[in-house]
């Protein structure tokens, strides 16, 4: 998934291939020096595009993480091996050896934005947005009330979050009709013997076993004809082993503007055959039941100190594409929500931020201020520049925009005092940060597969940071 002309092969470009097979690879002091915050997809794209737009420059990406690929590792549900395929070509992206990667240091706590300036000649933030969106509900903090990107860290074994987590109710809800709500849904309802020839941790394993999860019960205010399912996705939860899906006939009363806007997009077409193939079909019982409610808005959280119920209103269309509140409520007794209402991207101190809408304030890519000033060598791509909609593809097309952006201005910006990296990072191992290199992800890399295939599966994620760290400094020790 190389963005050059040598896509088609899968190859890198010719200057890298030959890096890789042996040749050197010059850099002059007075190349241009570009630190990438983020080796998610929005990072790694705009890498590679840089590594062809400006072949001398010396391009570093700094992770948060002991481990590259972001969202791709770690907001991809364990069962969706075809999305986490995508590693393949991220990974070739830095194994060509021109792009360089520095894993485990947080801009902004380990160092100061002002700091890495001193480094580097441009800084492109592609930080993503891993944050739920807010949900203000009454009751929205109780115990049992979750977030769906939380939800999503923890079963994906984010190394930041508790490896506890509470699987005990019998009938659960969940807000949204978008592909995080779907990847939520079909991992509840999936049975855990399927689950176990994933990557899932053995401790999220041993959650879903003992759950007596039956009902999950999905909401959506609008119709079918305004969801934002994927129709292979959508597809795919039906053919889930031992589940039932349950549809409300009410739910189906299209209005002209509901077809017009099918008539306009053959992907909700497709998702709406879905649905009305469910709806109209023979539904034998399963083990667990799928309950699709749409035209239900949620306005509150019932409980105490935890969550003993969901409180919606009916909503109807109103002929224009949109929706009205009905005077009707109904109080779903489930003992856990999900919150799958979009993600949120987090201010990064020192740069402008737009806390509207979780994105730092940008023109096109370029970092403005607060009077839409250009601010000199930062940039950003991916969901932090754009908030978190689009698929993967997209983020290939925005980087190109930034980096369009990046060579335009590079003529006339400073460059920064400090031409090489070595300062950077012995300083912050001097601090008593053990930076993760490029050797060290192997080491994990090697390390999650020898621990999967000693359980009979392809990879066993390391649960925690401690043990990733510890995994590519061992390897560090050997060489």
């Amino acid at each position: 998934m190389m963005t050059t002309s040598n896509t088609e092969t899968n190859q890198p470009p010719p200057s890298r291939r030959a890096h890789q097979e042996g040749a050197a690879l010059s850099t002059p002091t007075n190349s241009p020096r570009i630190a990438i915050i983020g080796a998610g997809p929005a990072g790694l794209y705009a890498a590679d595009i840089l590594a062809g737009r400006l072949p001398d420059a010396a391009i570093d990406v700094l992770e948060a993480l002991p481990s590259p690929f972001g969202l791709i590792r770690y907001g991809v549900a364990p069962d969706h091996p075809r999305i986490k395929s995508i590693v393949d070509s991220l990974h070739d992206i830095l194994d060509c050896g021109d792009i360089h990667f520095y894993g485990n240091i947080v801009v902004g706590r380990d160092i100061a934005l002002s700091e890495l300036q001193s480094y580097y000649d441009v800084i492109v933030l592609a930080t993503g947005a891993v944050e739920d969106a807010p949900l203000d509900l009454p009751g929205i903090d109780l115990r049992g009330s979750f977030g769906g990107a939380e939800f999503v860290a923890w079963y994906d074994s984010h190394p930041w979050y508790p490896q506890d987590w509470t699987l005990d109710a019998e009938a659960v809800g969940v807000i949204g009709l978008g592909n995080v709500a779907l990847d939520i849904v079909r991992v509840l309802a999936r049975r855990p013997e399927d689950l176990a020839r994933t990557d899932i941790p053995p401790h999220v394993l041993a959650a879903f076993q003992a759950s007596p999860l039956k009902d999950i019960h999905v909401f959506g205010r609008r119709g079918p004809a305004s969801v934002k399912f994927s129709p292979l996705e959508l597809r795919e939860l039906g053919q889930l082993p031992g589940v039932q899906m349950l549809l409300e006939d009410d739910d189906f009363q299209f209005t002209d503007a509901d077809r017009a806007q099918m008539a306009a997009n053959g992907r909700l077409r497709q998702a709406v055959k879905t649905l009305e193939q469910w709806r109209k079909g023979p539904s034998s019982p399963g083990e667990k039941r799928i309950h699709l409610h749409f035209y239900w808005r949620p306005e509150r959280l019932e409980g105490t100190e935890a969550v003993s119920g969901l409180t919606l209103r009916r909503t109807a269309p109103d002929g224009q594409g949109g929706i009205v509140d009905t005077p009707v409520t109904k109080t779903f007794p489930v003992a856990a929500v999900y919150r799958a209402v979009g993600y949120f991207g987090s201010p990064l101190p020192g740069v402008p931020f737009d806390a509207a809408r979780g994105v730092v304030r940008n023109a096109g890519g370029r970092i403005v201020d607060d009077a839409d000033r250009p601010v000199p060598g930062i940039y950003a791509t991916g969901w932090i520049k754009r908030g978190p909609v689009g698929l993967i593809g997209s983020t290939k097309s925005d980087a190109l925009e930034t980096v369009g952006h990046i060579v335009d201005d590079l003529p006339d910006l400073a460059r920064a005092p400090h031409r090489s990296t070595d300062g950077l990072i012995a300083a912050l191992e001097q601090r008593g940060l053990p930076v993760v290199r490029w050797d060290g992800w192997l080491a994990i890399d090697a390390a999650e597969r020898a621990l999967g295939a000693a359980q009979g599966r392809a990879r066993a994620k390391l649960a925690t940071g401690e043990a990733m760290i510890e995994a590519a400094h061992s390897a560090r020790k050997q060489l």
